[in-house]
């Protein structure tokens, strides 16, 4: 009798992962396609009381500088690699053991969108191994350009400014598609901490970091694959 409520449970457990795994692909497969009607980090963020803007664009309205300036500051390997910057990864891994109190990361920004649109802020190896799991999911099933578009839609830019629309109208008071070189790269700037470094009033660290984001911009635009994705 025991090994047969036994053998029930294990079936059970079964069934329930098997079913996860199903609806979770269906929901990645979609979002190819389909914006998310929420994130965990937009959730979390109204509860805080930060509250939540937000405008999904299209790829093609948002200016190219901001595309180049996301890539510039953030993953300047993002149309060659999959998913994943082994050097960049093996880097950080070095450094954080020589300074444990200023960790520093190497996300690409596949990994930055799978942590953003799937899972939740904050560290610990459960939530890498999700990560993982979903860069690994959307390299596969979204293109370049969508995960690209969705960094660009749901990444958090400022307090409770998820989107370079949202803070194209919070900081400049306008559209994403009418960026300057300049405001693209001090969205850029804040984004390791756009909580802690402001675009509007201009922190120090935006306004130094910005300047070295287009000086980067400039090197990367002349690029190949990085003038195929942001055209």
């Amino acid at each position: 009798m025991k090994t047969t409520r036994k053998k029930n449970w294990w079936q059970s457990i079964n069934r329930l992962f098997l079913w996860l795994f199903i609806l979770q692909f269906i929901y990645i497969t979609v979002l190819r396609w389909v914006n998310p009607p929420f994130t965990i980090t937009q959730v979390v963020s109204l509860i805080k009381g930060n509250g939540l803007k937000r405008d999904y664009v299209s790829f093609n309205n948002i200016n190219s500088s901001a595309k180049l300036a996301v890539m510039a500051g953030e993953d300047q390997l993002f149309p060659d690699h999959n998913g994943f910057d082994v050097k960049a990864i093996k880097l950080a891994v070095k450094y954080n053991k020589k300074h444990p109190l200023r960790i520093r990361g190497a996300s690409t920004i596949s990994q930055q969108v799978a942590k953003n649109v799937f899972l939740w802020q904050g560290g610990g190896f459960f939530r890498k191994g999700l990560e993982v799991y979903f860069t690994f999911m959307i390299e596969i099933l979204w293109s370049k350009e969508r995960i690209l578009q969705m960094y660009l839609n749901v990444a958090e830019m400022g307090k409770g400014v998820f989107g370079i629309q949202a803070a194209a109208i919070n900081y400049f008071n306008k559209d994403a598609a009418a960026l300057s070189r300049n405001e693209a790269a001090q969205i850029a700037a804040a984004l390791p901490n756009p909580v802690r470094y402001t675009v509007r009033p201009l922190s120090g660290y935006v306004a130094a970091r910005s300047n070295n984001i287009m000086r980067q911009m400039n090197n990367l635009e002349i690029d190949p694959d990085i003038k195929e994705l942001i055209k």
